[in-house]
This record gives structure tokens, sequence and C-alpha cells, in this order.
């Protein structure tokens, strides 16, 4: 199985502010390095090799000198530059060429995952849907600031964004399990009313063919878009790397 990585690491990071101004947001540290590094060891651990970051203008050239070849990391970077803000399925939609007829994993740079993303490669790899997400069972304060999924089984039937009265608190993480049809069904999207396509509306096509299946985490989701899950990040890791559980410490507190 060749599997490609995209890890979208654009925007201003305005909920960061002032931060932001003085540094890109995906650099930012949680706990002893920076955000960006998660999203590549998650890759690392599906066996990608190829990863391509996709980045904005703000603060571009501190992606590109701190991150490099990947020649330290044991892989290889590509780059490209969105432009202008348009939303998740236009920043994956840079990576068509890069992908070409391969599947790939894209991962929004501000998650963090304390697990293999192997066996959900895998999982995805051996189904013959066309799109796979992963979800994480929070509270219900955290669904409703967030995507959420209703299931069949593994299929989704639902999906729907930050709802006040949550169906279910499965909650959809950034992290897509697509092939290259995906591009042409970008293609065809139309721009919300926040004039930005949606992932949801990606999504949502794949729940009318019947092929898009989900998989849950066994462990933690920490997302770190603002100050509070910024800090409530930092303070998590730092936890589990004292404590050393699953011999976390050791994969992921050198």
């Amino acid at each position: 199985m060749v599997l490609r990585g995209v890890i979208l690491a654009g925007g201003t990071g305005s909920r960061l502010f002032p931060l932001t101004k003085v540094c890109n947001k995906h650099l930012l540290p949680i706990y002893n390095k920076p955000m960006i590094y998660y999203p590549i060891e998650m890759l690392k651990s599906a066996g990608v090799k190829e990863i391509l970051v996709v980045t904005g203008t703000y603060h571009a050239g501190e992606i590109f000198s701190h991150l490099g070849s990947g020649k330290d990391f044991g892989v290889n970077f590509t780059y490209r530059v969105q432009d202008t803000a348009g939303g998740i399925p236009s920043a994956i939609s840079l990576a068509e060429d890069f992908v070409g007829e391969d599947k790939f994993i894209s991962i929004n740079g501000d998650n963090i995952i304390f697990e293999s993303l192997k066996p959900f490669a895998e999982a995805f790899e051996k189904s013959n849907d066309k799109m796979q997400i992963l979800l994480y069972r929070g509270a219900k304060e955290e669904a409703q600031k967030s995507g959420v999924a209703v299931l069949e089984g593994n299929k989704v039937t639902q999906v729907m964004e930050k709802p006040k009265e949550p169906p279910t608190n499965n909650i959809i993480i950034g992290i897509y399990f697509m092939g290259p049809s995906a591009f042409e069904v970008i293609r065809k999207l139309k721009p919300s009313g926040r004039g930005e396509t949606e992932i949801t509306d990606v999504q949502r096509h794949y729940i009318e063919k019947g092929s898009l299946r989900a998989e849950f985490l066994k462990g933690k989701w920490l997302d770190a878009g603002d100050f509070e899950d910024l800090m409530h990040a930092n303070n998590e890791t730092y936890r589990l790397c004292r404590e050393n559980l699953n011999g976390f410490k050791e994969k992921i507190c050198k």
C-alpha cells in the first residue's frame, strides 16, 4: 500500500494572536517540541514517507527553513503555498499533483493524537469506501463546538457542524483518509456562506454514495486552535510524558 501524507498548516492563527503575529501557529510549542512535529510523527506511524506541507503566506518561510527537506525526520517534504484562506478542501486540492493516483492521509496541523495511524490506514485499505474519518468520543460541550457524525456500524449516515444539541458525541477530528477521487469532488464544491469550501460537504458527498466510513480513536485527541486548547494540550502532553503511559515517553517525549 502506497500512502502519501498532507499536513494542512496554513491560516493566520488569528485565535492565537499575538503569539501568531511573531511565529507560525504550527511552530508553537506543545510541551517539548513544535506543534507540527506531532502530525509528522502520526504520518510516519502509518508508514508515510512522502509528505506535502500546505502553508499560507503568513510566516511560511519559518516552516520552510525549520523543516527543510525532511532528512532530519526520515521523510521527504514537498511544499505548497495557499495564497488566500479558502477552507480545508481548497487546501487539500493543492495536493492533487503530489498525490497522483495514490491514497493519502490529510491532517490538520493543530490536531494531536497519541496512537499509531497504522491500524486506521490498514482498515481504510481493506474497505471499498472512498473516504474515512477518525472520531473521538468526547463530552457534549466538545461536540457543540465541533463537527459530529451519526453512524450505523462503521458507516457514517449524517454529519453536522457545531450543533447546539448534538445527536451524538462522536467528534470528527481533522484526520481524513481519501483517494484521488476526492479532488474531483472538491472541484465541484461551492463556497459556503462564509466564503470557503467546507470539508463537511465532501463528507456529505460520500455519505450519499454510501462510501464514508469512520473509525474511533482509542486514546486522547487534542486540538490547539485557541489559547485554552493550547494550554490544555501542553499540560496534557506533559502529564502523559511524566506518567510514561504505554511507553509514551519513549515514543513522543524524546
